[in-house]
C-alpha cells in the first residue's frame, strides 16, 4: 500500500478516496496465523512510509492515514486523505482512536466475516433498548495517524 499511487487533492476528495482506499481481507484459515501485534506493526510501518511519501511530494497540508474494520464486509480498510482526523469522509458516526489493536483483533476474530446471524440481529435490538442508542448511531472506531503537516 505504501508504494501504490497516492493522491492528495483537497479540491477533489472523491479522487483521493478512489485512489487511496484499500480493502484487505484474509482467506479462511489465514486469520489464525496472524497476530494482532504483527498486523498493527504492519499498519504502523505503512503509516511511516506514507508519511515519508507525503514529505517527498512536498504536500504542505494536513493528511491522515486511517484504518477501520468494516464488519459487514469482513474487511480491514484503510485510506489516506488530506483531512484532519475529525473530518474523515464517513457518512456515519465514527470515533478516532490511537490504539489499532482492538480493530485488528475484531477483524482477526471475526469468524463469519460478511455474515450477520439472525441471533445477532436480536442482540442489536437489545443493545438499542439497553442503551437508547440506535446501532446505526453508535460510532465505529477508526485508527488515525497523522502523515502530513500538523494542523
Amino acid at each position: 500500500m505504501a508504494d501504490e499511487p497516492l493522491v492528495l487533492e483537497p479540491a477533489d476528495r472523491q479522487v483521493e478516496r478512489e485512489t487511496n482506499t484499500w480493502w484487505l481481507s484474509a482467506a479462511e484459515g489465514d486469520r489464525e496465523s496472524l497476530s494482532v501485534s504483527e498486523v498493527v506493526a504492519a499498519f504502523e510501518r505503512t503509516a511511516n512510509a506514507i508519511r515519508g511519501r507525503v514529505r517527498e511530494l512536498g504536500f504542505p497540508g494536513v493528511a491522515t492515514f486511517y484504518v477501520w474494520h468494516d464488519e459487514q464486509a469482513g474487511q480491514l480498510r484503510c485510506s489516506t486523505g488530506s483531512v484532519p482526523p475529525d473530518a474523515l469522509p464517513f457518512g456515519g458516526n465514527y470515533a478516532a482512536c490511537t490504539d489499532l489493536g482492538p480493530l485488528v483483533e475484531a477483524f482477526l476474530t471475526d469468524s463469519e466475516s460478511g455474515l450477520t446471524a439472525w441471533a445477532d440481529l436480536q442482540g442489536v435490538q437489545s443493545y438499542s433498548e439497553e442503551t437508547g442508542i440506535e446501532p446505526e448511531d453508535a460510532p465505529f472506531l477508526v485508527w488515525v495517524s497523522s502523515v502530513g503537516a500538523p494542523h
